[in-house]
């Protein structure tokens, strides 16, 4: 049990039933309209079928966030704070200012959803700033992907041949590689990513 962060597909974007987005995208493409920017009508994904048969990202939040928040405070101004890791949804078109609706879920009282390209732009400023090796941290291609090489002894191990800034808390370290790789997953494949 716990709290996953998920790419979804457009059946569950702009599903109607128990589990479905449908009123949160029809109020961002409402927003988006009035904004002057195109509605997000086309979701896409890694291929047809299944998430097992297509792959899909999801990785398990749960290490406490204390560190990777005092590298934002280091690191970051507060609206890149704020862009990179207080949304509830986050969807690939551009959005220069977070989208709050008044939708609640299991976790929130409302949604608020930002842009891909905004929270890859202050990930990647973050991870330059702590020297987070990229070369060595999973680009997800798959379930838990990033959970396991950090909890399970893929970063120790990277720690000990390549040293920096990052590799003194893995757990702010495994933050700043989950919103940089969900950001760039959700830009790659145009789906939206939610917690579950």
């Amino acid at each position: 049990m716990g709290v996953y962060l998920v790419s979804i597909d457009g059946r569950e974007w702009f599903g109607e039933e128990e589990g479905g987005h449908a009123a949160v995208a029809s109020a961002l493409n409402e927003e988006l309209r009035r904004r002057g920017l195109p509605a997000y009508d086309s979701v896409g994904g890694p291929g047809a079928g299944s998430p097992a048969a297509r792959g899909w990202f999801e990785e398990k939040v749960f290490p406490p966030m204390d560190g990777f928040e005092a590298w934002c405070r280091e690191h970051l101004g507060e609206a890149e704070r704020e862009t990179l890791y207080g949304w509830t949804v986050l969807v690939p078109p551009s959005l220069e200012e977070r989208v709050e609706l008044p939708y609640g879920s299991g976790y929130w009282e409302e949604t608020v959803i930002a842009g891909a390209p905004q929270v890859l732009a202050a990930a990647e400023r973050l991870a330059t700033a702590v020297g987070l090796p990229l070369d060595l941290v999973p680009a997800t291609g798959g379930n838990l992907e990033l959970t396991l090489w950090f909890f399970e002894g893929g970063a120790a191990e990277a720690a000990e041949s390549r040293p920096g800034p990052w590799s003194e808390d893995l757990d702010a370290a495994f933050y700043t590689a989950v919103y940089l790789r969900a950001a760039q997953y959700s830009l790659r494949h145009g789906c939206p990513m939610v917690y579950s």
